[in-house]
């Protein structure tokens, strides 16, 4: 049985839109303010938009686990759209979305994900609500970072999960 994650993540934070994005496209810097993110590697440049460029993430939530994959990048709209598709201790796909509404930069995150980990797919039944709990925690964690990078405020942090066993 595997365990399929839909998770949607919004941010809405008064900072100008190009250093949001420059922020989420920089993520070799991810460490050094989003708590959680705890190594970033490039493993493959792509080409000059940075398109198939291939970069190692390990994750660390709440919760006494962690999350490594490899993100490739296969869409690159600036200052609207990135996306990549994930391969290691998760698949999926990701889509992170930039635009400005009422003078605030919104950023809303898409991650459709199967755990690739035996184990957190036999305790996924009885665990998802921890794990969305955790994913959730992470992502603030990056909202609260971001703020203090761009000396700027977070006006509202929205969170949903669908979750569902295959």
């Amino acid at each position: 049985m595997t365990t399929e994650f839909k998770f949607v993540t919004e941010w809405r934070i008064d900072a100008p839109l190009v250093e949001v994005c420059d922020a989420i496209s920089h993520c070799l810097d991810w460490p050094l303010w989003w708590k959680g993110v705890e190594a970033v590697k490039m493993l493959e440049s792509g080409d000059a938009n940075g398109i198939g460029s291939v970069h190692r993430f390990t994750w660390k939530g709440r919760i006494p686990y962690r999350f490594t994959f490899d993100l490739r990048v296969t869409g690159w709209i600036p200052l609207t759209l990135l996306e990549g598709r994930a391969q290691g201790d998760i698949i999926g796909t990701g889509q992170w979305i930039f635009f400005r509404e009422n003078e605030l930069t919104v950023v809303r995150y898409h991650w459709h994900v199967y755990p690739n980990r035996r184990w957190i797919n036999l305790i996924a039944p009885i665990a998802s609500p921890l794990f969305r709990w955790n994913h959730h925690q992470v992502m603030r964690q990056g909202a609260e970072g971001m703020a203090r990078l761009l000396n700027a405020r977070i006006k509202s942090f929205q969170a949903s999960t669908e979750t569902t066993q295959k």
